[in-house]
């Protein structure tokens, strides 16, 4: 395929996933996404003939320009959408299938010193949303989405929705619909949240319950005094149960004040 005809391709592509993209020249002229993708492919032939200083001196120049860095060895497919672009990082050994997107401020990148493959490789219609890391020599399946704000480590199978820190599957072989929707994706940290406050307000019931419990088995115990909800006298110098001052089981007077009163 010619040069020409991939850019048109990636402009059509930009044209049908953007809804905010009017006309092809408009895409062409203002979306700094296609010109990263347009300068990346001579780039990576540079790099491929083994004129790697030109190679990274132009995809320097495209990242002052754009604000995407690409590195001239990352290997991309066709029409793939780079959407805003801000801060987006796709390291040397990447690899990004066909239709693709990937938004602004997204990282393809490794995770260590390691030579060789040390880059994610992503399948045909992969979307990385807004924010998410994609880290280490691992594939991220067809059809796949990694949620804003992720950061995946591990391999990721084909048809799979990955959120959180660290990324967990948390949509299995979902049917491909072509979709864009970054918000509708589930929040595991919400759900577990929601099931500690569920088993608190559980416990807090149980511990009502055994209240009245205590409180139902030792009403009556005390005549005359105010009990609290665990049996426990507030009067203890009167009340009967408790032996108090003034109660009625006091002991009896000795008999060295039984003699006092007789003198009397």
């Amino acid at each position: 395929m010619g040069f020409f005809q991939e850019v048109r391709e990636d402009i059509d592509a930009v044209v049908d996933r953007d809804p905010a993209a009017r006309t092809r020249l408009e895409v062409l002229v203002c979306y700094p996404g296609i010109w990263a993708v347009i300068w990346h492919r001579p780039a990576h032939w540079l790099y491929r003939h083994n004129f790697k200083f030109l190679a990274r001196w132009l995809s320097q120049m495209v990242r002052h320009r754009t604000g995407i860095e690409i590195h001239p060895g990352a290997k991309i497919g066709r029409r793939c959408f780079i959407d805003h672009g801000m801060g987006v990082v796709i390291g040397e050994t990447t690899e990004i299938g066909d239709d693709c997107t990937i938004y602004q401020g997204s990282t393809l990148g490794g995770t260590g010193k390691e030579s060789g493959k040390r880059h994610p490789t992503l399948g045909n219609h992969v979307m990385v949303a807004s924010g998410a890391k994609v880290l280490g020599p691992f594939t991220v399946g067809d059809h796949s989405k990694i949620g804003a704000g992720a950061v995946v480590i591990e391999e990721v199978p084909p048809n799979c929705t990955v959120v959180g820190v660290p990324g967990r599957i948390v949509k299995r072989n979902n049917v491909f619909l072509g979709d864009m929707d970054q918000i509708s994706l589930p929040d595991p940290v919400a759900n577990e949240l929601c099931c500690l406050q569920r088993r608190v307000e559980e416990m807090e019931r149980s511990l009502r319950w055994g209240e009245e419990i205590h409180s139902a088995i030792h009403k009556g115990d005390c005549e005359g005094c105010a009990a609290d909800s665990f049996g426990e006298c507030s009067d203890r110098g009167t009340c009967v149960k408790a032996g108090g001052e003034g109660s009625h089981s006091a002991a009896p007077e000795s008999k060295g004040d039984q003699s006092g009163h007789e003198n009397l």
